[in-house]
């Protein structure tokens, strides 16, 4: 029995580990098309890997995955994020969960996992065949199963093979990007980060929570990240030009006002400039006074109902112009790929082809930023896996 991995990434490689142990008699070969494999493995977390997440935060999978949350509810009762955290531990790479539930190696490494990898497919004779490029199933006729683990594909040219055989596909679009915006006043404030601030694209559903990171191009930082993922299309309909509204302060308007009043109170005397939110940096909240269209020499008690509510406007609902989008480091992700429809969700293989199986971001299955993605790649590996060797 043979089987091909068309991807040499961190589903393909994991598919590949996963069906050996289950299936040792089984022949398995992984075709790369460029010359390493892992390479996105390698740059995942800042070069740390961030293997997955604990979830704690997560009550709807939702929240994480803006699309194929409900297939990865339904494979999650088959391998989640404890048994990827288990199946790392067990296979030589110990864990570590930080503060903010993200998972990684406790070297704190990403070559922990890539040589683990490396080694399993050693120990288990899989071959590895780089610079190889599969653009038809006739080149895989000698195969018995085949299994697709290409990843993204921004441009869509590596979906027409698939698309040829009769997927529906689903547009190929980027995720996980941060936003351009043509202000100098903004700018000047790079490197400040804001951590319970909200962006927002006002008339939509669209909404992210989380630290916001004001860059020398725009805006960044979780918040930014997680609505550039709940809204990758809708963006990329409006040509990444769009308004987004920033809250700078936790809460909704009638408690921001409140938490004004009694700033006011404790600082009757003194100068606006010099008393603000303890959230915010004293240089982001002169601009912010420059917003609101206040001077920031006024004494807190001087500040009259019209004055304190531009305030609360701009504090709640601060408006800027995207203008374009700039790739996050190199952890770039996208969403689209090969329509879940196509596939029959118990085992990942698709309903038109016998034998043929997917796994990873080749499917329209695509995560926020935090370990999500490559949780994703774990657990549909997993699943294809299991589906092949069962068949």
């Amino acid at each position: 029995m043979r089987t091909a991995i068309v991807g040499g990434g961190a589903a393909g490689f994991f598919l590949a580990v996963n069906l050996k142990e289950m299936m040792p008699e089984m022949d398995v070969t992984i075709f790369e098309r460029s010359s390493r494999v892992l390479a996105k493995v390698e740059v995942s977390g800042g070069g740390r890997c961030n293997c997955t997440n604990s979830f704690a935060q997560v009550s709807d999978l939702s929240q994480v995955y803006p699309r194929g949350h409900r297939l990865m509810k339904r494979l999650f009762n088959v391998f989640d994020q404890e048994d990827a955290y288990q199946w790392f531990e067990r296979h030589g790479v110990p864990l570590v969960t930080q503060d903010d539930e993200c998972v990684f190696p406790q070297a704190q490494d990403s070559h922990a996992v890539i040589n683990c990898f490396l080694s399993l497919a050693r120990h288990h004779h899989i071959n590895i065949c780089t610079g190889k490029k599969i653009q038809s199933l006739d080149e895989l006729a000698g195969y018995d199963y085949v299994a697709v683990t290409t990843g993204g594909s921004p441009k869509g040219e590596g979906l027409r093979w698939l698309a040829a055989l009769g997927h529906e596909i689903e547009a190929p679009v980027p995720s996980l990007f941060t936003f351009s915006v043509a202000d100098d006043k903004l700018h000047a404030l790079q490197g400040l980060v804001v951590e319970e601030a909200a962006a927002l694209i006002p008339g939509t559903k669209y909404r992210a929570e989380g630290p916001l990171l004001i860059t020398h191009w725009g805006l960044s930082g979780p918040a930014v990240l997680k609505l550039s993922s709940y809204a990758a299309r809708i963006l990329a309909e409006r040509d990444y030009r769009a308004d987004i509204m920033v809250r700078w302060l936790r809460g909704d308007r009638e408690e921001i006002a409140d938490k004004l009043r009694d700033l006011a109170a404790g600082a009757w005397g003194k100068q606006l400039h010099n008393v603000y939110p303890r959230e915010l940096n004293g240089r982001l909240w002169l601009h912010l006074l420059r917003r609101a269209k206040l001077d920031g020499g006024m004494r807190w008690g001087a500040l009259g109902d019209r004055e304190r509510g531009r305030l609360v406007n701009v504090l709640a609902g601060d408006m800027y112009h995207v203008v374009g989008k700039n790739r996050f480091k190199e952890e770039f992700v996208t969403c689209g790929g090969v329509a879940l429809s196509c596939l029959k969700y118990d085992t990942l293989e698709t309903k038109s082809h016998r034998g043929l199986f997917f796994a990873g971001e080749a499917m329209d299955v695509d995560a926020v930023t935090g370990g999500f993605n490559l949780q994703a790649a774990w657990t549909t590996g997993y699943v294809a896996a299991q589906g092949a060797a069962g068949d």
